[in-house]
């Protein structure tokens, strides 16, 4: 009988090999994503000190009020708008896209287009 991984253990897998090429610094940080099944979860981080500098997610109440649906690619759209306002906010022109070992493919890739056309660049 053929054991096969679970997906969720093939995109940790995945993640932390994106992990060790990826770093995020003061001048370009990192822009994490995390999906689960009902939300996302967008941080940017500067790893040279460890701290969070703009964070957005589903569950905030301007995504909430604005969206209908918090797990369709029209929220990671939405969200991918609202963090790219708010990283402008912050003086983060450019920033480094950590996929998280997820496919770049439907929210994640909504959510990476509607950050390119609000402004940030990775």
């Amino acid at each position: 009988m053929i054991n096969k991984k679970s997906r969720q253990e093939v995109r940790l897998k995945k993640h932390k090999r994106m992990r060790n090429r990826l770093s995020g610094t003061a001048e370009k940080p990192r822009m994490s994503v995390f999906r689960s099944n009902s939300n996302m979860y967008v941080q940017i981080i500067d790893d040279t000190v460890g701290n969070t500098l703009v964070s957005a997610s589903t569950l905030d109440e301007d995504v909430k009020s604005k969206v209908k649906h918090t797990d369709n690619i029209e929220a990671a759209g939405f969200l991918g708008t609202l963090v790219a306002e708010r990283a402008k906010e912050k003086g983060i022109k450019t920033v480094v896209f950590d996929r998280s070992g997820y496919l770049y493919h439907g929210k994640i890739a909504a959510l990476a287009d509607a950050a390119r056309e609000a402004g940030l660049e990775f």
